[in-house]
């Protein structure tokens, strides 16, 4: 007879160690692109900004959530758990593109070069700029190798030090600007792609955060950090950690709607920037002056280093696990400095190439998210996973395409391709031409799954 997992801890948690839990869960998701995004959005869909900070929010705050709740109801230990239905060989690339995303590639560099270009570069001399990054990343990244070398420690440090000091920096920015603000937002101009489908670009715009893919990896750590308070049973553990989520991303939610507000303020007197930290800095300049930019400088900071620990011990606590000849330090070595490569590249190289991968691999990321919670309905049938995820690859691939800088998007077999996509594809046009194909292969995998079952009851 099975054994009943029983926790080490069998008192219900405090208000207090849940907060903990969801202050974890926040200074891991809220950091880089959280900052800049939000601000950008605003500024680009103007007077629409609320039908646009509502599809925003579907992809930057229910969809990590929704992660979340997948990795704590399969018990899942990690990304390679969630793509396993499918075999242990796609489970292993679905691991692997979502790490080197979220690490070396893209999202881990962006925490460093976001930090430099809105808080010291504005600073520094012109021919400064590569040698400040080359120096600012080299000890950003040395603090993030240190504070997650420990992983006992990161609940704590996180926690209880990063955390409040960011809200505290964040609440006097946000009470200057609702005291006084800019503009009314909603008599300012619309761009082209926010006159026509507000909501659905505000949801390609959450893409840019990362963190559905964030918390597909981020679970293993708050299952760890869970445990670490005693709830070590496999079902107490979900429920910690799926209260603490909707704690933690309700607020994030909050902050999200603020800053998508203050930046459609902006408009009246400045001009949309290419990334949303150019405006960053120039609302808490236009209402404190330098001690608002060096206010920036610590919030961006702050926020970006708690992400970019995250990062880097959940990018090593999975790959020890796939890869255990290597060890956990080693691999979070290697990640820390590949990270620091990457991101002296720049913000706008890393940005620009980054676009067409999260194109790619969020269709299949929110298909598997939401197989993993609904396992159960269709008793985790890998042929359901299948067909879902064959339909979903697809177009995920032409828009992947689509997406690529000039350099590839606009030659003659890609121009070719995305003709050919425009006229096939319902709603390729705006980014959601995945959503049919995905919806006919999760018809397709329901049916085979529920006529086996059907012929083997007969049997």
């Amino acid at each position: 007879m099975k054994e009943i997992e029983q926790d080490l801890n069998t008192k219900p948690l405090t208000w207090k160690q849940y907060l903990m839990v969801a202050s974890l869960l926040f200074g891991l998701f809220f950091g880089a692109g959280n900052m800049i995004f939000p601000i950008h959005l605003g500024q680009i869909a103007g007077a629409n900004w609320g039908i646009a900070t509502v599809g925003f929010l579907v992809t930057a705050v229910l969809l990590p959530l929704l992660a979340v709740l997948a990795i704590s109801a399969s018990h899942a230990k990690g990304v390679y758990d969630i793509g396993k239905p499918l075999g242990k060989h796609f489970g292993i690339i679905f691991m692997v593109l979502i790490h080197l995303t979220l690490g070396p590639l893209f999202a881990t560099p962006r925490t460093a070069s976001i930090s430099f270009s809105v808080g010291l570069q504005p600073v520094l001399p012109t021919n400064w700029a590569k040698p400040g990054l080359l120096i600012f990343s080299a000890i950003f990244f040395i603090l993030a190798f240190i504070i997650s070398y420990n992983q006992s420690a990161i609940l704590e440090r996180i926690g209880k030090i990063l955390n409040p000091l960011f809200l505290l920096l964040l609440f006097i920015i946000f009470l200057f600007g609702f005291i006084s603000p800019m503009g009314q937002a909603n008599a300012q101009k619309v761009t082209t792609a926010y006159q026509q489908a507000p909501f659905f670009n505000g949801f390609l715009e959450g893409y840019n955060t990362m963190d559905a893919l964030a918390g597909l990896a981020f679970g293993y750590t708050i299952v760890s950090a869970v445990k670490q308070l005693g709830k070590t049973s496999a079902k107490s553990n979900a429920k910690v950690t799926a209260r603490a989520g909707v704690i933690a991303t309700s607020g994030i939610g909050i902050i999200y709607i603020g800053l998508i507000w203050l930046g459609a303020t902006t408009l009246k007197h400045f001009k949309i920037s290419p990334e949303g930290g150019t405006a960053f800095n120039q609302i808490v300049t236009y209402y404190l002056g330098d001690f608002g930019h060096a206010l920036l400088a610590t919030i961006v900071t702050l926020t970006c280093l708690t992400t970019a620990v995250g990062l880097i011990a959940a990018f090593a606590q999975d790959f020890h696990r796939s890869f255990s000849k290597v060890s956990y330090h080693t691999w979070l070595a290697i990640m820390t400095f590949a990270s620091f490569i990457t991101a002296n590249f720049g913000l706008d190289t890393i940005i620009s190439w980054s676009t067409p991968m999260l194109m790619f691999i969020y269709p299949i990321a929110i298909a598997l998210i939401i197989l993993s919670i609904a396992a159960t309905k269709f008793d985790h049938d890998p042929i359901v996973y299948f067909w879902t995820v064959i339909f979903t690859l697809i177009p995920a691939i032409l828009d992947m395409i689509a997406a690529f800088p000039p350099v590839i998007s606009q030659t003659a077999w890609a121009m070719q391709i995305r003709t050919f996509q425009l006229k096939v594809l319902p709603f390729a046009a705006i980014g959601m031409d995945w959503v049919v194909p995905t919806f006919i292969g999760l018809i397709i995998g329901l049916c085979c799954h529920f006529y086996h079952k059907t012929k083997i009851v007969k049997a």
